[in-house]
């Protein structure tokens, strides 16, 4: 089966295959039923649903007086769960009546293959029916029914699973040992002793709950700079929490913006330089960029094959671009740059320059081909473009906060590593595109299920685990399909609008693939700029300079915001990126002089 939501260009065909269906065992004279109120005679007790999607209603019902209703909506599914104390291997079968379409019925953690089964159309009451074998040391599982998205709401009851009934799940002890690490101007990371029995951890800031891993440590990021936080943990099962932990109090270093944010303007104009390539916007020389710019990167560092990790740079060949200055003439331009209080970078990666540091030997040479261009040119830092393939998850990395996938996890080593050797004054930008950022808000990797595209979000984890290295982080809002923003509504390129949307989720934080538990925290506003290009022969989704301005008004004032509404103000934002300083050239310096002329406050 194959059904796809009928989104625009880059999200359409994430999602390409439902469910597999599962053979049934056939249940046997010991069994015994182990699912809580499948009959929802007891309302919702025993059930989770996700973004309050269900409902208990007395028609139309299978057995008994009431019947679970779920509606799904935006990016939610209406997934109504429950955890179900089992036997490790031991034969089990699922089964339930449903109505409604794409209505799906399944259990996850079986420790062996996970199953599930659907209808595609249900006008009456249809019996669904799966099963499973638990692994070795499986204690637990989750059975859940869940609807589609974009299709109205179904219906469900006397869900039932049957099997040998597991030994009575304990509550956790209390942590103990709670210790805070290293503490940033805006983060503290968090440590504490394994507890048996637990299969999640809750860790409290100051009383509030911040956030649920499954691992036993934690970075609380988002803090402000020399402010004292108490933090406690308490460790979770399907039997329930423990009591919180003793706190322990942890101090947030002095301001200043991580990652050389202090040394820029509070609002910055950012571009890139097609530096070693000509394009058909011409060659423009270094020493001809005009003050405008703030940061400027050099376009593009690229590896010498997709998985070597050796990135190499030189200017554009002058059979390319007979103006083409001479490399000392370059570098002294850049030193001119710098002493005007510009910032000049190494671009990696763009359109056609992949990189996927797949092994720790490309991971290394990547940090050794980077500080190497780095130190010829004396740069101040690094901009990271991948594009294409060069990010995606690997089947089973769904949680962004602890990422698995080789050619994530080396990446964020690496810059780390490049990070630790120039110093605080180290520069590091992002460009990403849409799909690899906001498109995270519904979709993560290849999901749950399997099925949707790899690379959806794959973005998040880099961002996340460098954000106090991160200087600016300014996604490409062009090139892009419809993306979806926090309203559940569907924004497209070329006007106001889609910018305010698009930044409205990096200044507030989203939940990833609609999993309220994995928040991906909101950024600073002096870390977050609007990337546009600077014509229409730039890319595609080219805003006009009155456009352009109203985003501005509507995110840093709140004023001309039209539709969608944004969840705060943020005067200090940090300003806007443009593809490119040849292209804006081309155009009559358009884009730059309009920010130029910009008042911000």
């Amino acid at each position: 089966m194959a059904r796809t939501r009928p989104l625009s260009l880059v999200v359409a065909g994430v999602l390409a295959a439902g469910g597999l269906v599962a053979l049934t065992p056939l249940a046997h004279a010991a069994d015994t039923e182990l699912a809580r109120n499948g009959g929802f005679e007891s309302g919702l007790d025993g059930w989770s649903c996700t973004a309050g999607s269900g409902a208990v209603v007395s028609s139309p019902v299978h057995g008994g007086t009431k019947a679970l209703q779920a509606t799904p909506a935006g990016s939610d599914n209406a997934r109504c769960s429950q955890t179900v104390t089992v036997k490790p291997n031991s034969t089990y079968t699922l089964s339930g009546w449903v109505r409604g379409s794409y209505v799906y019925l399944g259990a996850s953690g079986t420790g062996t293959t996970d199953v599930s089964t659907w209808t595609q159309s249900a006008p009456d009451w249809q019996k669904l029916s799966t099963g499973f074998t638990t692994g070795a040391s499986t204690t637990s599982v989750t059975i859940y029914t869940h609807g589609w998205y974009g299709t109205g709401a179904y219906v469900a009851d006397d869900l039932s699973l049957l099997g040998p009934g597991g030994d009575p799940v304990q509550i956790p002890a209390t942590p103990t040992g709670l210790t805070a690490g290293s503490a940033t101007s805006s983060s503290v990371s968090l440590s504490w002793p394994a507890v048996s029995g637990a299969t999640s951890y809750k860790v409290y800031k100051d009383g509030v709950l911040a956030g649920t891993v499954t691992g036993t440590s934690y970075t609380a990021t988002g803090l402000a700079a020399s402010t004292s936080y108490g933090f406690q943990v308490s460790a979770a099962n399907s039997a329930g929490e423990s009591a919180k932990s003793a706190a322990v109090t942890a101090t947030t270093t002095s301001g200043g913006g991580g990652g050389g944010g202090g040394q820029l303007p509070a609002h910055a104009l950012v571009g890139y330089l097609h530096a070693s390539f000509a394009n058909g916007s011409g060659y423009t020389r270094m020493a001809d960029v005009p003050d405008s710019w703030d940061v400027v990167n050099l376009a593009f560092g690229e590896p010498t094959s997709v998985t070597s990790g050796d990135i190499r740079f030189s200017l554009c060949p002058q059979t390319e671009c007979p103006n083409v200055e001479s490399p000392a003439d370059f570098k002294a331009a850049i030193k001119a740059k710098q002493a005007a209080g510009k910032k000049v970078l190494i671009s990696i990666g763009g359109q056609n320059g992949q990189v996927q540091l797949a092994t720790t030997a490309a991971r290394d040479t990547f940090v050794s081909s980077v500080s190497k261009i780095i130190d010829e040119y004396g740069l101040d830092g690094l901009d990271i473009d991948f594009e294409g393939h060069s990010l995606s998850l690997q089947t089973g990395d769904t949680d962004f906060r602890n990422p698995t996938s080789p050619v994530i996890v080396n990446l964020i080593s690496a810059v780390k590593t490049l990070k630790a050797r120039y110093g605080s004054t180290f520069v590091l930008t992002m460009a990403p595109e849409t799909f690899f950022v906001q498109l995270g808000y519904q979709y993560y990797g290849s999901g749950p299920w399997g099925g949707q595209d790899p690379r959806a979000g794959a973005y998040l984890p880099v961002i996340h685990a460098l954000r106090d290295d991160l200087t600016l982080l300014h996604v490409q809002d062009y090139n892009s399909g419809s993306i979806m923003g926090l309203d559940n509504q569907y924004h497209s390129m070329g006007g106001a609008d889609f910018h305010i949307a698009m930044t409205d989720m990096l200044l507030t934080g989203f939940p990833v693939a609609g999993n309220t538990d994995r928040v991906f925290p909101a950024l600073r506003p002096d870390q977050v700029a609007i990337g546009l290009p600077a014509s229409t022969q730039a890319g595609n989704g080219h805003t006009a300079p009155a456009e352009v301005n109203k985003a501005l008004n509507c995110l840093t004032r709140k004023t001309d915001c039209g539709g969608y509404q944004t969840h705060g103000t943020w005067p200090g934002l940090r300003g806007l990126m443009t593809w490119s300083i040849n292209w804006d050239r081309y155009n009559g310096w358009e884009f730059s002089r309009n920010f130029d002329a910009y008042t911000w406050s």
